[in-house]
């Protein structure tokens, strides 16, 4: 059954990964949020798991942080 996925483990994992990957490449929550066309409250609500990402802007935000889509759905399909 589907759960409600905001909080789950899976979904803190990934998030965990997109910002680590975020800090590791030295940019602020505004940086990323610059190369997003975003505002930084974007970025934020993201990582503290407050906004989901549907799947285009998943695909955008690992773009922009140079990573493969694919590495999240791993982390998030890992038992």
């Amino acid at each position: 059954t589907m759960h409600k996925t905001l909080h789950s483990p899976q979904h803190q994992r990934l998030v965990a990964w997109l910002k680590k990957a975020r800090c590791d490449q030295g940019l602020t929550m505004r940086d990323l949020a610059a190369k997003l066309g975003v505002p930084h409250s974007f970025v934020g609500k993201v990582e503290q798991c407050e906004r989901r990402l549907d799947l285009i802007e998943f695909i955008e935000y690992c773009e922009a942080l140079d990573l493969d889509p694919g590495d999240g759905v791993r982390i998030v399909r890992k038992r």
